[in-house]
Parts: structure tokens; C-alpha cells; sequence
């Protein structure tokens, strides 16, 4: 089974002591994008998802039902692992079990859990606020208890260092890994001493580092971050941001010269497209299957 193989395959490169890079897809298309390119994995976030499907900002606004559609999206599309944003756990306990069913059910790689009040926000806003530690300490046994499949990882996340400083966010991670996540992340630490110190706290335990433009964590190369111990970096907001700013430059070219011939040389080509989307494979399938045969392929402009 594709599910099964892409989570075992995930867990084996995470626990492999190789540092994991994964993009953000805001959808399927990107997602694509990244396997083409070589991508050993991608992630489904928050983030990109409320920015891609409703215009608006990482603030709660964007639900379960919407972000677990967007992971499926994401999941049929590729052939390589998918780990999802689960903000909250989108509730109680009974919410947290329902989570992580979904997910698995789905064919995600697994997922993190955060410590946020809700309605959260993005890791590197300010003014978030933290659930008790007991409270994410309860949704990690339920969530653990969930799965089933121990392939299936969960990860832990604070955003605790932004309320109460980087030595509680450590404290709490490390009860979070007591209560059963795989998986450490501690968000937005604020210099390389930092990342230094959490890899010093947790020597023997997989983690993620979370790199944003412009974002509180200083940009850090991968194998800098594989000798502080970190076993998975993801870049969350890229593809999003390049994504608006090309199309932006599209549309101020359009409406300054009334075409976009100006603008191809930064586009994908019409036939490059169809063959990158898998045109001649469905054109394929309804020669082959079609009750009309058809006789006429259009693969070029």
C-alpha cells in the first residue's frame, strides 16, 4: 500500500541521522512541483493552506475539514511523504483521537500537535498565548493511542518560547516527549545559541527546525542545523510567497503592456505544462478505454 510504504519511508529518512528538507505545498500543483524536483518529502501547513484557499492569515480562521481536504489533495498527488500541520488537534481529546484517525486515514506521514490557545496563529506572530502543559501532555497520550500504526509519527510542538522564554519551551517539550510524541519541535527560537541549547537538551531525540523569511529564527543551512541535531527542517511560507510574488509581477505586466508576451520567459511552456499535469496519460487512458475512440490529440497550442 502507497500509505504504508510512505510512512515507513519517512520514519526510516527522519530516523536516519540525515537531516529530512521539506517545502511547505500550498496545494497539490506545488506539491508536484517539489517530487519533480527531488523533494524527499513536503508538508501540508496551516499556513499555507489558509493563505492559498481563503486569502487570510494563519489566525484559527481555516478549520479541520479544510486543512484535512488540502492534506488529501496533497497525499494523492505525490509519491513521496506528507506530514501535516494539525494546529491543535482541532479540539478535546475526542477531537484529537478523531485527528489522528483522519490522517493516517488519509496517508499522511503523521503530524504535529501545538500548545496554542485557540483560535492560534503563526509561529513567528507575536501575541500568542499557551495552553497548561497538562493539556498537550493529555492530547499526545490520546493522539499515541490513536494511530494505528507506530510508523505513523507524532510530533510535539510549543510555541512557549515567545510566552515564557526558551527554558520553559524545553521543559515542556521534554514532557511532551515523555507523553509519547516521536517527534520535538520547539518553535521560533530566536539565534543560532538557541538552536544550540535545544540540541544540547535533547541529544538523542528526533527534532525540526522551522526556517521563515523574515521570520524570528535566523535562516540556517541544513547541514549546520543536522550537526545541532535537528533531523528535519522545513521551510513553510516559500513557495506562498514566491507564488504571490510572481503572480504579482504577472499582472502588473499585463495591465502596464496589455499582453503577457513580456512575461513568458518567467512561465512554464502550454505543452511543457499538459505533460507535467499528466495530459498524455489521461489522453492515454481514453484511447484505450473510451467507448469512442477518439482520433485527435491536442498537446500544443
Amino acid at each position: 500500500m502507497k500509505n504504508e510504504r510512505m510512512r515507513h519511508q519517512f520514519k526510516t529518512e527522519v530516523m536516519s541521522g540525515n537531516i529530512v528538507k521539506m517545502m511547505v505545498a500550498p496545494d497539490a500543483l506545488a506539491a508536484k512541483i517539489c517530487q519533480s524536483c527531488g523533494a524527499e518529502a513536503v508538508f501540508s501547513a496551516g499556513y499555507a493552506t489558509s493563505a492559498s484557499t481563503l486569502a487570510m492569515p494563519d489566525r484559527g480562521i481555516s478549520d479541520f475539514g479544510m486543512a484535512l481536504e488540502r492534506c488529501r489533495e496533497i497525499v494523492n498527488a505525490v509519491d513521496i511523504p506528507v506530514f501535516a500541520d494539525a494546529d491543535t488537534g482541532y479540539g478535546d481529546l475526542a477531537n484529537v483521537k478523531r485527528t489522528v484517525e483522519s490522517y493516517e486515514a488519509i496517508g499522511a506521514a503523521g503530524i504535529f500537535i501545538e500548545d496554542q490557545v485557540w483560535p492560534k496563529r503563526c509561529g513567528h506572530m507575536d501575541g500568542k498565548k499557551v495552553e497548561p502543559t497538562e493539556v498537550l501532555v493529555a492530547k499526545l497520550r490520546a493522539a499515541k493511542a490513536a494511530r494505528k500504526h507506530d510508523d505513523f509519527l507524532i510530533m510535539s510542538r510549543t510555541d512557549a518560547r515567545a510566552v515564557y522564554g526558551l527554558d520553559e519551551a524545553i521543559s515542556r517539550s521534554k514532557q511532551y516527549h515523555e507523553a509519547g510524541a516521536d517527534l520535538i519541535f520547539i518553535e521560533a527560537p530566536q539565534s543560532s545559541e538557541e538552536l544550540e541549547t535545544i540540541h544540547k537538551a535533547f541529544p538523542n531525540t528526533p527534532m525540526m527546525a522551522n526556517m521563515i523569511e523574515d521570520g524570528k529564527t535566523p535562516l540556517t543551512k541544513p547541514e549546520e542545523l543536522q550537526k545541532l541535531g535537528f533531523n528535519i527542517v522545513v521551510y513553510p511560507n516559500a513557495m506562498t510567497y514566491t507564488q504571490t510574488y510572481a503572480e504579482e509581477q504577472l499582472i502588473k505586466t499585463l495591465q502596464r503592456d496589455g499582453t503577457t508576451k513580456a512575461y513568458k520567459d518567467h512561465m512554464i511552456t502550454f505543452p511543457h505544462f499538459n505533460e507535467f499535469v499528466g495530459l498524455d496519460k489521461v489522453n492515454a487512458r481514453d484511447a484505450k478505454y473510451a467507448p469512442e475512440k477518439m482520433t485527435k490529440y491536442m498537446t500544443n497550442a
